[in-house]
């Protein structure tokens, strides 16, 4: 029927209804016709009734395999699956109410198609924010990061994000559920972002607080070790980071800390040390065990040789290693009788093998002198019967200093010939009379054993030789001369 811009009228023209009544019933149908009229009421009792966008709440009415019927009212009944809810999740029972959305109608079966994640999904957008806290579901990884589940909201947890180390396997955290923070977050492009390193940096900074409170100097505590450097190695105790100097590692020396710990490792510390003000920690591995020079002074005796490896030479001598943790010095003027050295290196190098004659020991200071000639014959021994007082010897000039000229009369021994006695003429410097190398005849003035010392005289011993000389002359008969010509007047 045309409209011809006039509304349309229920009955037809001819019919017997007062004009003024036709005019407000018209008004009240806004220009519907009745057959308009009578298919709306027919399309509004197929609608099933609370049909539309939102959140609507229903009613389980009953459970029949895999789906749940629910109540949404009137005369509407939908139809929700039960595979929404999880494995670990239990099913509604009968007569819970339960807040669904509906995405469609069934008009063959005429019931509504509901969805429990939508509900969850409506409830949970409207509640989410950047920087709040939630527990999300690992459903997934990728290369990137951890594909997650907020109550049905995709979620996403790059790899920088999931814990304060750096991580190789994802896999293990699937299925977990994790405390994180939102980070981002977008309902329009559907994207969430979120932080579990965060959480933990918080955390980890609480510990911290808490833990420089409790600590204190003389603590044996846990800790793992976080990271090595030449002079040390971190160490992580309860949130706080330590110094384990190296130093401080071992008794004995250490040369490399990564022979001593490794990243990761779990160790028992000592602290040494708490600078509150710096937030230093000192540490000690080595005060946890037993100090070996507690055992020292029963295990270890005057005059007694031992076996020990040299560890490191200076220019005073040479340490031994006797055990882990306990050194000895050996002193340059300990090493050997046969030559003075001017370096431990002339007959020493690191790692070697040595015996030596424990000549003190000093538990309190640690320290332990050693000596190598004497393991060996002494060539002092009888040197006063060797070298008697006034006997004349020969010896070679070793070395010279400002006050004498040191003479080797064997290997091991050697006697000074101070600058008085090298001439019967005065002497302005030993070098102008004595070289090195050079074979002299001395004298024996005075020989003392126990202090390895021998007096020489070169002037002496050379006035001696002459004196020797004009004796043996003297001693000597004149020889008879013969005459050349005969005596005159006849005589013989």
């Amino acid at each position: 029927m045309a409209d011809n811009g006039k509304k349309k009228e229920i009955f037809h023209p001819g019919s017997n209804l007062d004009p003024e009544l036709q005019r407000e019933l018209d008004e009240a149908l806004e220009g519907m016709s009745l057959e308009d009229v009578l298919a709306a009421e027919e399309e509004k009792e197929r609608t099933p009734a609370g049909a539309g966008k939102g959140v609507k709440r229903g009613v389980v009415a009953g459970i029949q395999g895999d789906f749940i019927f629910v109540d949404m009212g009137g005369k509407s009944q939908g139809l929700l699956p039960a595979t929404q809810y999880g494995d670990d999740e239990p099913l509604p029972a009968v007569g819970d109410s339960i807040e669904v959305t509906i995405q469609g109608f069934d008009r063959a079966e005429g019931l509504l198609m509901l969805s429990r994640k939508g509900a969850i999904l409506a409830a949970t957008w409207e509640n989410l924010s950047e920087g709040q806290v939630v527990e999300a579901r690992v459903t997934d990884h990728n290369k990137g990061g951890l594909e997650l589940s907020i109550q049905g909201i995709r979620a996403f947890m790059p790899i920088s994000q999931i814990e304060m180390f750096r991580i190789d396997d994802l896999a293990p955290y699937v299925g977990r559920t994790l405390q994180c923070q939102v980070t981002e977050l977008s309902e329009e492009d559907d994207r969430v972002i979120v932080s579990r390193r965060a959480i933990l940096e918080i955390e980890a900074e609480q510990a911290r607080e808490k833990a420089w409170q409790e600590i204190a100097e003389g603590q044996i505590v846990s800790g793992v070790v976080r990271s090595i450097m030449p002079y040390g190695a971190f160490v992580d105790i309860g949130g706080l980071d330590g110094l384990l100097h190296v130093g401080d590692m071992s008794f004995a020396r250490v040369e490399d800390p990564q022979t001593i710990v490794t990243e990761g490792q779990k160790i028992q510390v000592k602290v040494l040390k708490v600078d509150r003000e710096a937030r230093r920690i000192s540490l000690g591995l080595k005060q946890t065990m037993p100090d070996p020079w507690s055992m020292a002074p029963t295990k270890y005796h005057l005059e007694e040789v031992i076996t020990g490896k040299v560890t490191r030479l200076a220019d005073f001598g040479a340490f031994v290693e006797l055990e882990p943790g306990i050194e000895g010095l050996v002193p340059i003027g300990e090493m050997t009788y046969e030559r003075r050295l001017k370096h431990p290196s002339e007959v020493l190098k690191a790692g070697d093998m040595v015996r030596a004659k424990i000549m003190s020991i000093t538990p309190e200071t640690k320290r332990i002198s050693l000596s190598l000639k004497r393991v060996g014959a002494d060539p002092w021994m009888g040197a006063s019967a060797r070298w008697p007082s006034g006997s004349i010897v020969q010896g070679v000039v070793k070395r010279i200093a400002d006050f004498g000229a040191f003479v080797e009369l064997t290997g091991g021994v050697e006697g000074l010939v101070h600058i008085s006695e090298l001439s019967g003429e005065r002497v302005r410097a030993v070098s102008d009379v004595a070289r090195e190398g050079q074979l002299v005849t001395v004298k024996v003035l005075e020989v003392d054993e126990e202090k390895h010392r021998i007096s020489l005289s070169i002037k002496q011993a050379a006035g001696q030789t002459e004196e020797a000389a004009v004796q043996e002359e003297q001693a000597q008969p004149a020889p008879v001369r013969k005459r050349k010509k005969p005596l005159k007047g006849g005589l013989d």
